[in-house]
């Protein structure tokens, strides 16, 4: 540093002071919303800077309670401060303008202030000023300039220039030269405003006469108070260089291979020059024609000539480098010479096949013949030669091979029929391999997708549905849910359900079941009737959206589960004339004497059908009892005296059902001393007790008895045709008409004659004809009996549904007998057959479907 420059960092105090007291305290300058405020650099702690408080109109009491602070980045140094006590802004630390903002034109500090209760920010920028304290600087204190004796009046030779850390007015302003005889001084102005010095010859110099001059460079900044530095310019007078240097040839030619090492010597030249002395040193450079790429990969030693390689070359994008050298002697205003070297580089295989995808034709239809073309493949090797020869196959085992149309190019095509539903995608290896040694090569992997067409049908998951339905179903929920699946994808996977046209009892399909189109869930349309239907089943189609769409069909089979919705009802003893079922009792009957049967049916199936019977009202109950399985009504000791003339007795059907229903019958029982030959309210069918229960059992034990089954069913034969001409002539000595099938009677083993079956008629049908005997005796009966062929090989028979009649058909009994009464009874259901009653309810059973059937073929 000059002489100017003495004053040090312990001067500084003294001009800030000075300035503070020019310049006057800061004062807030709003900028864009915010408050500037001007500082000069090198302050002492705690110098003034401003009062936040009064500029922004906080209350300085309650600076510390709102926390006011300045927010800064973590680890940033701390140049200003606040004091809460009064608000004002100060110096927390020396500020150098040089250090914060090294060389900004101007120089601002940005403060973010924050105050809470209410939270508030606040911006206040601090612009910090320039003072002069550094002087100019020379990077050396003495430099040397060497001037040729033969250079020319007017030359100018730069000087280096001098730097000072100060901005505007404090930097660099000026330069002065020591007083001499042969250079001025002349001061230039670059774009950027900075100065440089140049010195120019002013006259002739003779290194005879000296050989060295002396002058002292002073650089002036234009601060208060000026500071300058100076350097010592030491010219010396050069020897005139006379010759130039020489090369053996104007041009030299090299071969190198591509793969040479960094540091190969690649060529050395020779240069010579006949001076002495530095004018006979030769020093090689590239000349200014070199281009950046050739400075690059080559290196010259500028002392020895030598041509090194300095980076990687590459055969395959610069085969021929031409390097332009130029070789000066080290004297006084030299002259360069120039010659040519040409590098020719030779090939290696250092470069892998690169793989190119042209043309891609994907995703490829399934249904695409062999020979498609996916796609179209190009390669290419940068080698030359066998080096850039290239070969290219595809992986195995993939249904596609690559067909070289011409050199470099290649097609990709199918080789067999394609299947997306097998392999969805195809990851294709192509391998592109060089011709050099070692050959090189390259994989590439090219995904082929195979797209969907609609080649695969609909196919449910089960071969067939059975669903089982509760009956009394709730209409319109959900009773089951059919599924297909179909490998295609997409449109053509999509699959909608529908129900084939059909019928069931006479009804349309849609009329009892619905399916949801896209989930295949069906829904019941309508409450079922296990009475009515049992079963059905129904085709479902399921149809995918492909073009043309394939579908699929599943059998549904539905089955409906019984509940326990009928109640009993009691067939058997049936009241007459809507009055209670009576019936004779002989006093004389002993204990277990049997009364009568009361006989019942269930519509329902299993548990729901089974019935049990009990005695639920009675005028005595230590008389009779009911047998809770076969309904049986017997008495349990002899008649007494005292006991009642007339027994009222209400006697319960109920089922198994969950909950149970259940049906009551009352019967009058009257007890007489005698009973005459009439007919009861209690029914049994007209065979001896002997043979009531021909079971197919008894039938096979009939078989195997040979000569006694035939024997009995002989007698049964001739006693069944003497009771029907007996009947026969019963009927028209009472003027009954003629019944269409033939009733029997018969006597009970204690002599007392019982009734055959009075089976109520479902409503809607005509009941049977009834008249009383003359002279007022008991009531006498005309039955329709119609005992179908199975007849004799059961017990018990399968009532069947009654059509009721026509509108516009009498009946003949009522035609024939105006002073009948009419039984009119409630629909009854038909009995089920999942259970059997006991044998001794099987025959009033066969007669209560007799007694249907009468009335069916008299309508």
């Amino acid at each position: 540093m000059g002489a100017g420059a003495g004053s040090g960092r312990g001067q500084l105090f003294l001009p800030s002071v000075l300035f503070l007291l020019l310049a006057g305290a800061p004062a807030p300058r709003p900028a864009s919303g915010q408050l500037r405020y001007a500082v000069p650099e090198e302050l002492e702690h705690g110098a003034f800077v401003a009062n936040l408080g009064e500029d922004l109109g906080l209350d300085v009491s309650t600076l510390s309670a709102r926390r006011f602070r300045i927010v800064s980045r973590a680890g940033a140094r701390q140049h200003l401060e606040v004091n809460l006590e009064n608000g004002i802004l100060f110096v927390n630390e020396r500020i150098d303008r040089e250090e914060v903002c090294e060389a900004r034109g101007t120089c601002l500090l940005h403060l973010q202030l924050l105050v809470e209760s209410p939270l508030e920010l606040y911006r206040v920028e601090v612009e910090v000023l320039d003072i002069n304290d550094h002087a100019p600087t020379f990077p050396w204190q003495e430099y040397v300039l060497e001037v040729a004796e033969s250079a020319v009046l007017g030359a100018r030779f730069p000087l280096e220039s001098a730097q000072d850390p100060d901005v505007g007015t404090n930097s660099v302003h000026t330069y002065r030269l020591s007083p001499n005889s042969f250079f001025s001084l002349e001061v230039q102005t670059r774009s950027d405003a900075s100065k440089f010095a140049e010195l120019v010859l002013e006259r002739t110099l003779d290194r005879e006469q000296q050989r060295a001059h002396r002058v002292l460079l002073t650089a002036l900044d234009g601060g208060v108070p000026e500071r300058s530095g100076t350097a010592h310019i030491l010219v010396t007078v050069l020897d005139a260089n006379d010759n130039v240097p020489a090369f053996d040839q104007p041009s030299y030619g090299i071969s190198l291979p591509e793969d040479a090492p960094a540091g190969t010597l690649v060529i050395q030249l020779n240069a010579t020059d006949l001076d002495e002395g530095p004018n006979g040193e030769i020093e090689y450079s590239f000349s200014g024609h070199a281009p950046p790429r050739v400075r690059e990969l080559f290196h010259i030693e500028p002392r020895s000539g030598q041509v090194l390689l300095k980076g990687p070359l590459d055969y395959e994008r610069a085969s021929l480098h031409e390097l332009y050298v130029q070789a000066k002697d080290r004297g006084p205003s030299a002259v360069a010479v120039h010659c040519r070297v040409l590098v020719h580089l030779l090939d290696v295989n250092d470069n892998a096949p690169e793989v190119t995808l042209t043309s891609v034709s994907t995703p490829v239809l399934e249904d695409a013949p062999p020979g498609t073309v996916i796609a179209v493949i190009s390669v290419l090797d940068h080698d030359s030669g066998d080096n850039g020869r290239v070969s290219c196959e595809v992986g195995p085992d993939v249904p596609f091979e690559l067909r070289s149309s011409f050199r470099n190019y290649y097609t990709l095509v199918t080789t067999q029929a394609l299947d997306r539903e097998v392999v969805p995608e195809y990851n294709i290896s192509i391998t592109a391999r060089d011709m050099g040694s070692p050959a090189l090569l390259t994989r590439s992997t090219l995904t082929v997708s195979v797209s969907d067409v609609n080649d695969n049908a609909p196919r449910f998951l089960q071969p067939s549905y059975s669903v089982y339905v509760m009956e009394n179903n709730a209409p319109g929920a959900s009773i089951c849910s059919v599924s297909a699946l179909d490998p295609d994808c997409q449109q053509n996977a999509y699959l909608s359900y529908s129900i084939a046209d059909g019928h069931i009892h006479g009804m349309p399909v849609g009329t009892y079941v619905s399916i949801n189109s896209d989930s295949g869930h069906m829904y019941a349309l309508r409450s079922l009737d296990y009475e009515q239907i049992r079963s059905f089943q129904i085709q479902v189609q399921a149809q995918d959206a492909g073009f043309p769409p394939l579908s699929a069909n599943v059998t549904v089979h539905i089955f409906v589960l019984d509940q326990n919705d009928n109640a009993p009802v009691i067939v058997s003893p049936m009241p007459r004339n809507g009055s209670v079922a009576t019936e004779l009792v002989p006093r004389s009957a002993r204990p277990g004497y049997l009364v009568g049967t009361v006989s019942a049916v269930d519509a329902d199936a299993g548990l729901n059908s089974r019935l049990s019977y009990q005695l639920l009202q009675a005028t005595d109950f230590t008389l009779f009892s009911v047998a809770p399985d076969t309904g049986e009504l017997r008495t349990l000791r002899s008649f007494l005296e005292q006991d009642a003339t007339r027994q009222r007795l209400v006697v319960q059907v109920r089922d198994g059902g969950q909950p149970a229903l259940s049906a009551t019958v009352s019967l009058l029982l009257s007890v007489v001393e005698t009973m005459p030959q009439t007919l009861s309210d209690f029914s049994e069918f007209s065979l001896p007790s002997e043979s009531s229960s021909s079971s197919p059992l008894t039938l096979y034990l009939l078989v195997s008895l040979g000569s006694v089954s035939f024997t009995f069913l002989l007698a049964i034969l001739i006693l069944t045709a003497i009771r029907c001409r007996g009947e026969r002539r019963s009927c028209q000595g009472d003027s009954c008409s003629p019944p269409r099938c033939c009733p029997g009677s018969r006597l009970s083993s204690d002599g007392l004659k019982t009734s055959n079956l009075t089976a109520q008629p479902p409503a809607g049908t005509t009941a049977a004809t009834c008249l009383d005997m003359p002279g007022g005796g008991p009531p006498g009966y005309c039955y329709k009996v119609c005992l179908g062929p199975e007849s004799a090989q059961s017990d018990f028979m399968f009532l069947k549904p009654c059509s009721p009649p026509r509108n516009n058909e009498k009946d003949p009994g009522k035609l024939s007998r105006p002073g009948q009464h009419l039984q009119v009874s409630k629909q009854i259901k038909q009995p089920n057959t999942d259970w059997l009653p006991p044998s001794t309810q099987r025959p009033a059973l066969k007669r209560y479907q007799i007694q249907h059937c009468g009335n069916r073929g008299s309508g």
